[in-house]
């Protein structure tokens, strides 16, 4: 009945998916939003705000709720930008410096696994277009 509708199959699948990275980031008390933003901030110290939304593809508000959840665990520090008031440069603490090879190590066998599941071609393809399909209609 739907098997040509973007929003079913897109939906369908990122529930799939949600589950595998649920498992994946639950040992660090993380969601996966919330440990895909801690990810961002450990490989790109000092962003702003909106650079993380921008690098997500989430709004601001999103971003900055997640990284209230982030600051309430201590797992980053935000710096008032001296360019802009309203904007803050946001920093990885000790404690979320101790999960950066751990978390990415989770990420990349999460990865790998669907990655192996799917096939590679498929895999590497299927991301791909989904980029190319959100800069599209985004």
């Amino acid at each position: 009945m739907f098997d040509h509708c973007l929003y079913f199959n897109t939906t369908a699948l990122a529930r799939i998916v949600e589950r595998e990275w649920l498992a994946a980031y639950q040992p660090f008390g993380l969601t996966p939003p919330q440990g895909f933003v801690l990810r961002a901030v450990l490989r790109q110290p000092g962003m702003l705000n909106r650079e993380l939304a921008e690098l997500l593809g989430i709004s601001r508000p999103t971003a900055s709720r997640l990284l209230d959840h982030l600051d309430a665990k201590n797992l980053i520090e935000r710096r008032s930008s001296a360019e802009d008031g309203r904007e803050s440069h946001i920093f990885p603490t000790a404690a979320a410096l101790t999960l950066d090879k751990p978390i990415n190590a989770v990420s990349a066998e999460v990865a790998q696994r669907l990655r192996d599941q799917i096939g590679a071609a498929q895999f590497d393809g299927a991301i791909g277009n989904m980029r190319e399909i959100r800069e599209i209609i985004g």
